[in-house]
C-alpha cells in the first residue's frame, strides 16, 4: 500500500506554490504549520498576511499589463471588498498596497474614519458605497462627504436614494448607479434584486442627477453572483453593461467610470486553474471594442476584489481526537472543532476548500469522512461536501501522536458569517486567530490575534 504522499503526488502537480512537504510535514506558503501549532495548539485560525499583498499586485499587474497592450486610455484602479473580511490587520495590510475600498453597510462607515484617524488612508481614497441602505448609512455617507471625503461615492441602489443626500450633502458630489443585471438562466429569479433595471436607468440620470445642482454621475456599476468567469453568461452580461455605459455616456459626459465589481475566483482545489491573465485582456478588449463601436471614450475600470484579495490567506487547522467506526464502511475522524461555526460556507454553501494532512505525510492511507464536535448530524464534511472522497493517514492505536489537518483559503467570509465573537451553536467556541507575518529580511512571525474564546463572552451576550 501507497503512502499518503504518493497519493497526493500522483492525483495532482505537486508540490505547489502555496505548498511544500519538508520531512513530512506540510508547509503553507513556507510555513512549517507543525511549528504553529506546537507554540498555538489547536482548533486554530490563521492568516498568512503576504498572501494578501501578492494577490493584489499580481491583479494590478494583470490589468495594467491589458491596458498597455490594447492601448486602452483608461486606468484601473483596485477596491477591497470590505464584507470579505473586515478585521483590522487585512484592511490595514490590504491599503499598504495603495488600494481604495468598497463597503456594504453602515458600520463599514466608522471603519473608514478609524483607518483615516490611524494615517492608513487620506481624504481622497475612494470610498465606493454600494447596497440597499437604511437611513443611518445614508446618513454616515453624507456626514462623510460633508467633512471632505470627496470621493466617497454612493452608488444609488434604488429611485428614491438620491433625495437624502441632496437634502444633506452641502456642496458637490459625485453619485453612482448599480445595474440590476440578469441572473443566470437557472437561478431561482430572473433579475438580481440590487440595483436599479436598465429601463430605469436613463430616466433615472435625466429626471434627478441632471437637474441636481450637486451631484454628478461618476460611475455605472456592475456586478453578477457567479463572479469572473469564462462563460458566454459572463460576456452577454458585461456587454449588455458596456452598451448601456456607452449609451449614457452620449448624453452624461461626466460620466467617466465602470464598476465591473470582483468575483475573480480564489484557489479551492489542488486542480485549481484560471488564466486571470486571459481574462483581464478580454475585459478590457471587449470594453474598448464596443465603446469604438459607439464613438465614446472608453471609461476608468474599478473592480472590487473582495475574496481574491484575502481568501487565500487564510487556513483553519485541528487535530484528530478519535476515530470511530460506525457501521462497516463508515470510518469517522472527529476534529476538535466545528464545520458549522468555523467554516459555515462549506456547511450552508458546500464550499469546497482545500484539505490537507499537517503531519504523517509518509503514513498509510484510507477514506474517511470528518466530523465536527456540534451535536447537528450536518457537522460533517465528507466525499459530497468535498471535490472528492476524503482520504487521511491512517491513526496508529499503538502510538500516542495526534494527527493534524488542515482547511486552506479559508480566510473571506467565515469569522463573520459563523458569528466571530458572538454565540456559537452548541456554544462551541471561536478558536485562536494567529498571525503570520514576514520581516524586512524574510524571517517568519507569529502573532497571537485572539484567544479561544471564554464561556463568560458567550453567557454575558445569553444574560446570564
Amino acid at each position: 500500500m501507497k503512502k499518503y504522499i504518493d497519493l497526493i503526488e500522483q492525483t495532482f502537480e505537486f508540490p505547489q506554490e502555496e505548498f511544500k512537504v519538508v520531512n513530512n510535514e506540510l508547509h503553507f506558503n513556507g510555513v512549517p504549520l507543525m511549528d504553529i501549532i506546537e507554540k498555538y495548539g489547536t482548533p486554530l485560525k490563521l492568516t498568512y498576511l503576504p498572501k494578501i499583498g501578492e494577490n493584489i499586485k499580481y491583479a494590478k499587474q494583470i490589468f495594467n499589463n491589458a491596458i498597455k497592450k490594447h492601448n486602452y486610455n483608461g486606468t484601473y484602479t483596485y477596491c477591497y471588498c470590505t464584507k470579505s473580511s473586515h478585521f483590522s490587520f487585512v484592511l490595514e495590510e490590504a491599503l499598504r498596497h495603495n488600494i481604495h475600498i468598497e463597503t456594504s453597510s453602515s458600520f463599514d462607515i466608522p471603519i473608514v474614519r478609524k483607518l483615516y484617524e490611524k494615517g492608513r488612508i487620506k481624504k481622497d481614497v475612494y470610498v465606493v458605497c454600494n447596497g440597499f441602505k437604511r437611513p443611518l448609512y445614508r446618513q454616515y455617507i453624507s456626514d462623510l462627504l460633508n467633512d471632505g471625503f470627496k470621493n466617497c461615492i454612493p452608488v444609488l441602489d434604488n429611485l428614491h436614494e438620491l433625495k437624502h443626500y441632496e437634502e444633506n450633502v452641502k456642496g458637490t458630489y459625485q453619485v453612482g448607479i448599480r445595474i440590476a443585471a440578469d441572473e443566470e438562466p437557472n437561478f431561482e429569479f430572473y433579475t438580481s434584486r440590487l440595483g436599479i433595471r436598465y429601463g430605469d436607468i436613463n430616466t433615472l440620470y435625466r429626471e434627478q442627477i441632471k437637474p441636481s445642482k450637486k451631484a454628478k454621475l461618476k460611475l455605472l456599476h456592475f456586478f453578477i453572483n457567479t463572479g469572473i468567469r469564462d462563460t458566454a453568461y459572463y460576456w452577454s452580461e458585461l456587454s449588455r453593461f458596456i452598451f448601456k455605459y456607452c449609451e449614457l455616456k452620449k448624453e452624461c459626459p461626466e460620466l467617466d467610470t465602470i464598476d465591473i465589481g470582483g468575483g475573480f475566483p480564489i484557489k479551492t482545489s489542488l486542480h485549481f486553474e484560471f488564466d486571470y491573465k486571459y481574462i483581464a485582456e478580454q475585459i478590457v478588449e471587449n470594453i474598448k471594442w464596443i465603446c469604438g463601436k459607439n464613438n465614446v471614450p472608453v471609461p476608468n475600470i474599478f473592480t472590487e476584489f473582495g475574496s481574491f484579495t484575502v481568501g487565500e490567506s487564510g487556513a483553519v487547522l485541528y487535530s484528530v481526537m478519535d476515530q470511530k467506526l460506525q457501521n462497516d464502511k463508515e470510518l469517522w475522524y472527529m476534529i476538535d472543532g466545528s464545520f458549522i461555526t468555523h467554516l459555515p460556507d462549506a456547511w450552508g454553501l458546500n464550499q469546497k476548500y482545500i484539505l490537507l494532512p499537517v503531519n504523517k505525510w509518509d503514513g498509510m492511507f484510507h477514506k474517511v469522512n470528518l466530523g465536527g464536535l456540534t451535536c447537528d448530524s450536518m457537522d460533517y464534511y465528507n466525499s459530497e461536501a468535498h471535490t472528492s472522497d476524503v482520504f487521511m493517514p491512517m491513526l496508529e492505536a499503538e502510538k500516542e501522536d495526534k494527527l493534524y489537518l488542515g482547511f486552506f483559503h479559508t480566510g473571506a467570509y467565515q469569522e463573520s458569517l459563523g458569528g466571530y465573537g458572538g454565540i456559537q451553536h452548541c456554544l462551541i467556541p471561536a478558536p485562536k486567530h494567529v498571525l503570520i507575518d514576514k520581516n524586512s529580511d524574510g524571517e517568519i512571525e507569529t502573532t497571537l490575534f485572539s484567544e479561544e474564546q471564554e464561556s463568560e463572552s458567550m453567557l454575558k451576550l445569553l444574560g446570564y
